[in-house]
């Protein structure tokens, strides 16, 4: 039964190259992209899943970099083989490059766009996808010249962007691997992540009640602000508040109602 590229790329396991065996995949590789340039379409499929087959160690060494990212490995290998297969399919000899210089960042970019799609757990904005992309780039870079791992504001200079954007995309690192919220932050015995998350403060609208409401009490007649006291603060029933005050119980209704009428409208105004 006849395999297809992809699945010939799934199951071959060539081992790395040497040095020497790098020379000879480069040599080969490019007299087999010089046959296509003059054979006929069944021969240029046999000829393009060659190059495939043969430069499958580059596709393994640049989805070997993103080990660890939260992704399965094999899910990012995949990714790296399709990239791998569309730089062949893909590549012009005409424009006088060498086919690595093509793959590479045919592949890169393949793996990236399977991270960009796949791999956030929260998915922040594109533009701090790709800067963060480009930061994981340029820090190993940059910590080789500095010999130390390189300031926010020296990145920043590096790629030309502001400093408050290379601490934002910073601060989406863990969206591919997000933190559990069952994590203890010390020992055995310490409080886990989500136990220290803040909640909702069932006071808070209460609070909030009370600023607004305080100017409004403080300005009532002292009859009025003593109904609404006994009303709503110590929880006195219309009966009780008549008999203290020495009215009918339809009398304190009416109040109340006239009292919180006058209230609600300041309130709002």
């Amino acid at each position: 039964m006849t395999t297809t590229l992809s699945e010939r790329l799934v199951v071959a396991r060539p081992p790395s190259p040497t040095r020497n065996s790098e020379r000879h995949r480069a040599e080969l590789t490019a007299q087999l992209l010089a046959e296509i340039d003059f054979a006929d379409e069944l021969t240029r499929r046999r000829l393009q899943d060659e190059v495939a087959l043969l430069n499958m160690c580059v596709a393994r060494s640049i989805a070997s970099r993103y080990r660890d990212r939260g992704e399965a490995y094999d899910d990012v290998l995949q990714a790296a083989y399709l990239g791998l297969v569309k730089a062949v399919r893909r590549f012009d000899s005409s424009h006088g490059r060498d086919f690595l210089s093509f793959a590479v960042p045919t592949i890169s970019g393949e793996v990236k766009r399977h991270f960009r799609d796949c791999g956030w757990t929260v998915r922040p904005p594109r533009r701090i996808q790709e800067l963060q992309s480009r930061i994981s780039s340029a820090s190993p870079e940059l910590a080789q010249h500095l010999r130390r791992a390189p300031t926010p504001t020296e990145v920043a200079a590096r790629l030309e962007v502001s400093v408050d954007e290379v601490v934002e995309a910073l601060a989406a690192d863990g969206c591919f691997t997000p933190t559990s919220l069952d994590r203890r932050l010390g020992g055995d015995d310490s409080a886990t992540l989500g136990e220290l998350l803040g909640g909702e403060d069932a006071d808070l609208e209460r609070a909030e009640t009370h600023v607004a409401l305080t100017p409004l009490l403080r300005d009532l007649a002292p009859r009025d602000r003593h109904i609404v006291t006994l009303r709503f603060f110590h929880g006195w029933t219309q009966e009780e508040i008549a008999q203290d005050i020495g009215v009918t119980q339809m009398q304190v209704s009416r109040l109340l109602a006239r009292i919180l009428r006058e209230m609600r409208s300041q309130l709002v105004s």
